[in-house]
C-alpha cells in the first residue's frame, strides 16, 4: 500500500523507481562520454575531412529532434516502461553496429539510429519521473536526474581516452554491452514496480499539446529550455575549446580544465537548485541561474588572463546548474501527475536539442565573422532573453506543496492541480 504522503511529496522519501531512473541516467551518461572522444577520429579514419567527421555527431543530434513528436505518441500509446527499455536497446543495438561498421556511411547511419533510441529514452524517463513524483518532489527528482547525466559525462571520457588506446572501437563494444546490462537491471526493478507500469486502457491524457502551448509557464520553459542547450552545448563544447588555444594561448589540455571547470559549477547547484524550485516555487532558482549565467557568458570573451577566465567559466557553471532541475519541475507541473504528457515532453526536449544544433553554428560563425568575444556576448544575451521571458511567466508549484515542503510537514497537502 503507497503511503498517502509519499504521494502527494510532503514526505522528503525519493520512490525507489526514481533512483533507478538517476542510476540509468548515469550509466548512459558515461557510455555516451565512453564514444565521444573516439567518434570523429573513427569517422575521419575512413579518409573523409573535418566537415564530414563533424556530421556524424549532428546526426545524432538531428535524429533526435526529428523523432521526437514520434516518441512522445509512442509514449502515450505503449507507456513509459516500455519505451524506455526499448531507447536503451535501440542505442545499444546502434552502438553495437558502429563498432563493426566498415565505411563511413555505415558509421554515419547507424549513429544517426541511435538519436531515436536516445529521444525515446529520454522522453520516457522524463515523463515516469514527472508521474511518479509528487509537486513538492520534482525540482529534487529533476536535480538528481541531470546529476546522473553530468557525473557520467564526467567520468566517461575519462574512461574512453584509455579504451582508445586498445582500439578505435573498443568504447563502442563497452557501451553497448553496458547499455544492454543497464536495460536488463532497469527493466526487472521497473517490472516489479506496479506505479511504473501502463496505464489502464482509455486513460486519457489531463492536458493536450495544445493547452499546454497555451500556458505562459510552458512557453517559457520551453525558451528556457533552448536557451540552455545554446548555453551548454554553444558555449561548453564549441566556444570554450577554441577560445582557450586560439584566444588564450594555452595548450589544449587546459581546454579539458575550463570545460570541468564549468561541469564543477554544474554539480554544485544542480540538486540545491531541485531542493530549492521545491520550497519556494520554480522561478527563483530560473530568475537568478538565468541573469547569472547571462551575465557570467556574456563576460568570458572579456577576460584574457586564465585565472579570470576560469573563475568566470565557474561562475557561468553555477547558473547553468540552477536552470534544469525547476524547467524539468515546471513542465511536470503543467503536465500534471495523472496525464499522458509524453507529446508535451517531447516539445520540451526538441527545444533543448535545436538549441544544441543552433547554438555551436551561430555561435562558431559569429566568433569566426566577427570575434569570440561578440560570440559569448550572443549566447549571454540568448539567456537573457529567457530571463525576461520568465519575469512574466507565473509560478506552478502548488501552494501546498510548497508549504508543505517549507515546513517539513508530515500533512497531507493538497493534490496536483497539474499547473
Amino acid at each position: 500500500m503507497i503511503d498517502r504522503r509519499e504521494v502527494t511529496g510532503v514526505t522528503s522519501r525519493m520512490p525507489m523507481e526514481i533512483w533507478t531512473l538517476v542510476g540509468a541516467a548515469f550509466l548512459v551518461a558515461i557510455g555516451f562520454g565512453l564514444v565521444a572522444p573516439a567518434l570523429p577520429t573513427f569517422a575521419r579514419g575512413f579518409g573523409v575531412g573535418v566537415t564530414w567527421a563533424s556530421a556524424v555527431i549532428s546526426a545524432f543530434a538531428f535524429m533526435r529532434l526529428g523523432f521526437a513528436p514520434a516518441a512522445g505518441r509512442l509514449v502515450n500509446t505503449f507507456g513509459e516502461r516500455r519505451m524506455f527499455l526499448l531507447g536503451l536497446l535501440v542505442v545499444a543495438g546502434s552502438t553495437s553496429a558502429c563498432a563493426v561498421a566498415q565505411s563511413y556511411w555505415q558509421l554515419l547511419v547507424f549513429r544517426a539510429v541511435g538519436g531515436v533510441g536516445s529521444i525515446m529514452f529520454a522522453v520516457s524517463a522524463l515523463s515516469l519521473l514527472v508521474r511518479l513524483t509528487a509537486p513538492a518532489q520534482r525540482g529534487r527528482a529533476s536535480g538528481m536526474w541531470a546529476s546522473g547525466f553530468l557525473l557520467g559525462n564526467i567520468t566517461g571520457p575519462l574512461l574512453g581516452g584509455g579504451l582508445t588506446t586498445v582500439s578505435i572501437r573498443a568504447p563502442f563494444v563497452v557501451y553497448a554491452v553496458e547499455l544492454l546490462i543497464t536495460a536488463l537491471v532497469s527493466g526487472l526493478i521497473l517490472r516489479r514496480s506496479p506505479r511504473a507500469g501502463r496505464r489502464p486502457v482509455g486513460t486519457q491524457p489531463a492536458i493536450t499539446l495544445r493547452a499546454a502551448l497555451a500556458h505562459p509557464a510552458y512557453r517559457a520553459a520551453l525558451v528556457g529550455n533552448f536557451a540552455d542547450g545554446w548555453l551548454v552545448f554553444g558555449v561548453r563544447v564549441s566556444l570554450v575549446p577554441l577560445f582557450v588555444v586560439e584566444v588564450l594561448g594555452r595548450a589544449p589540455s587546459w581546454a579539458g580544465i575550463a570545460l570541468a571547470v564549468f561541469a564543477i559549477g554544474n554539480a554544485i547547484t544542480l540538486l540545491f537548485a531541485g531542493r530549492w524550485a521545491d520550497s519556494c516555487g520554480r522561478r527563483p532558482p530560473l530568475l537568478v541561474g538565468l541573469f547569472v549565467s547571462a551575465v557570467a557568458t556574456g563576460a568570458i570573451g572579456f577576460f584574457m588572463s586564465l585565472p579570470a577566465f576560469l573563475v568566470t567559466a565557474l561562475v557561468s557553471g553555477l547558473g547553468s546548474g540552477l536552470i534544469n532541475p525547476p524547467l524539468n519541475a515546471t513542465v511536470g507541473d503543467v503536465v500534471g501527475s495523472a496525464g499522458l504528457g509524453g507529446p508535451i515532453l517531447a516539445r520540451f526536449q526538441m527545444t533543448a536539442d535545436l538549441g544544441t544544433i543552433v547554438g555551436p553554428v551561430v555561435s562558431g560563425f559569429v566568433a569566426e565573422a566577427i570575434s569570440f568575444r561578440a560570440a559569448f556576448l550572443l549566447t549571454g544575451v540568448v539567456s537573457l532573453a529567457a530571463f525576461a521571458v520568465w519575469l512574466w511567466a507565473p509560478e506552478t508549484l502548488p501552494t501546498s506543496a510548497a508549504g508543505s515542503a517549507a515546513r517539513g510537514s508530515t500533512r497531507v497537502s493538497g493534490a496536483d492541480t497539474g499547473g
